[in-house]
């Protein structure tokens, strides 16, 4: 999978869960502090969100940020490595502690499948 790939997910898990638990836009924005116009972006797939972010869009829709990242088929083996590439511009800190975050979400949606 590639970066795209992983946008396309997110994106997708971002707007069904939006309107599962019938937010707007305006309103998930709202509870992100962040602009419309950004969260926008990111459904369409147009922006990327900080790990920081990705954390409190899953607090604000009330999930766990593994859920963000579940396709709705199968799981992709290369979404850990695509995230890393996504990553490679933050501190190894953040960046060993999302990698963890996102390999206990991987090992939660496998379990799950």
């Amino acid at each position: 999978m590639d970066e795209a790939g992983l946008r396309s997910i997110l994106s997708q898990n971002i707007r069904r869960f939006r309107k599962m638990k019938g937010l707007s836009q305006e309103r998930l924005s709202e509870k992100m502090e962040i602009s419309t116009n950004y969260l926008s972006d990111i459904e369409r797939g147009k922006g990327w969100v900080s790990p920081f972010s990705l954390v409190k869009l899953a607090n604000a829709l009330e999930i766990e940020v593994f859920e963000l990242f579940r396709p709705q088929e199968a799981v992709s083996a290369d979404v850990l490595n695509t995230v890393n590439k996504c990553l490679e511009d933050f501190s190894s800190s953040l960046r060993v502690s999302f990698e963890k975050s996102i390999k206990d979400s991987l090992r939660k949606i496998q379990q799950n499948i």
